[in-house]
């Protein structure tokens, strides 16, 4: 592939929703008609905040992936694996925590914010504070050129540069040094208004039946200040209309539902009408893709198989590099 190689990952906390699908896997659908990109299931990841009950991560593996295809990963065009069945990364994630300074580790912004957030969970384990090592194994074996992130994520990527630079200083050129494929990622509200999220019980899920989506959308809170059909609303702080920004086309928001909320002369049962006559049209061919593939039991693992297959090709070469760069 002329522009390079991109490696991506996702947590398995169970199956997606919205947020994943606009937040990631539309991004993933395009790139890899690009690049050559590497997409895994990040089981071991799920260890760092789920090691005292890690029972769910296999069935939450199935259900992520079974989205994953039924959004649109190809595996003809790109490699889905699964983290742990590699032990490439275990491997090179040991080698570069040896070269990996404690405060470059405590210093990550993200350490402190989820052991404040996450209070239910013990977070003071090794694996937790050695999670972006871990990362940036997962990212180096593959020699990748380019990582899709947020704007908020750079500070986390660079965290993998840091390393690459530090080991490549040490033992030689080995690494390539990613860099940051920015994406700007559309706010994918709730239905009650927040982020969405499983642990909120507001998502709405790819294997919703276009059924449970309109239940879903139909009772969704809207801007507060609205209490009457009559009373003008403000599209501006109302979630329905941040869904409305994903998929109702501009021309059709700006003339009719951005000035029709304003002046009241559409109600909010309406503007989730005309949500929903674009949302399901949207959805369905990705449910009835899950609801086809999910009849096929074995289809999961074989995929993961197959993916394993071929990202170890790449995985172990580079371990090798790495280990003959150490002299071990």
């Amino acid at each position: 592939m002329s522009k390079g190689r991109v490696l991506s990952g996702m947590r398995p906390t169970g199956r997606l929703h919205l947020g994943h699908l606009f937040g990631a896997l539309e991004n993933w659908i395009r790139l890899q008609e690009e690049y050559d990109c590497f997409y895994f299931v990040a089981d071991l990841h799920a260890l760092t905040t789920d090691y005292a009950d890690a029972k769910p991560i296999r069935d939450n593996t199935r259900e992520m992936v079974l989205d994953m295809l039924a959004a649109g990963i190809d595996t003809s065009k790109a490699t889905l694996f699964l983290q742990s069945r590699l032990h490439e990364h275990a491997e090179l994630h040991l080698l570069l925590s040896m070269i990996t300074p404690v405060p470059w580790l405590e210093r990550n912004p993200t350490y402190k914010e989820q052991q404040q957030e996450l209070t239910t969970k013990d977070l003071s384990t090794y694996g937790f504070l050695g999670y972006p090592v871990l990362m940036a194994s997962d990212i180096l074996l593959y020699k990748a050129n380019h990582v899709p992130v947020g704007i908020d994520q750079v500070p986390h990527l660079e965290l993998t540069r840091e390393i690459a630079r530090r080991f490549n200083h040490l033992y030689g050129e080995v690494f390539v040094v990613p860099e940051a494929l920015l994406t700007e990622f559309p706010k994918v509200p709730g239905t009650d208004g927040r982020k969405m999220s499983k642990s909120y019980g507001n998502a709405v899920y790819l294997a919703d039946s276009p059924e449970e989506i309109t239940a879903k959308i139909r009772p969704m809170v809207t801007d507060p200040a609205r209490v009457r059909r009559s009373d003008p609303g403000n599209p501006d702080v109302c979630p329905v209309f941040d869904l409305h920004k994903v998929f109702t086309p501009q021309a059709e928001r700006d003339t009719i539902i951005d000035p029709g909320c304003r002046t009241a002369g559409i109600g909010c049962l309406d503007c989730k009408g005309v949500l929903l006559g674009h949302v399901l049209p949207a959805l369905r061919p990705i449910y009835d893709r899950r609801k086809e593939l999910a009849t096929r039991p074995e289809l999961v693992q074989e995929v993961l198989e197959e993916g394993a297959g071929s990202a170890r090709k790449v995985a172990a070469e580079t371990l090798a590099e790495a280990k003959a760069a150490m002299q071990i």
